[in-house]
């Protein structure tokens, strides 16, 4: 069963550029691993500032689990800190059904 993945962050003013470029980084990791199928980087206004939210699909939660191991090596890239205004929101999606063209 396929799984997706989505977070929510939301990065201070200043430093959304590069939070933006640390996304680019573990992104590139992820698509390097076994199982992974397609994601992406969005970025959204909210009442509290820009946030950007990065979504993943994988072929199984094992194929996650690899993908989040391996980001894990990237350190400061992945790891909360004072350049965010506010805990990452991170959710694990469960599939339902999906509409493809």
């Amino acid at each position: 069963m396929s799984i997706g993945f989505i977070a929510f962050h939301y990065p201070r003013a200043e430093h959304f550029e590069e939070f933006i470029d640390r996304t680019r980084q573990m992104g590139d990791v992820m698509r390097s691993t076994p199982g992974f199928l397609s994601g992406g980087c969005w970025t959204t206004a909210t009442p509290d500032g820009d946030s950007v939210v990065t979504a993943c699909h994988f072929e199984s939660q094992e194929a996650l689990q690899a993908a989040m191991a391996a980001a894990r090596g990237l350190g400061p890239v992945v790891a909360f800190d004072e350049r965010e205004q506010r805990p990452r929101e991170i959710h694990t999606l469960l599939p339902q059904f999906q509409l493809t063209r």
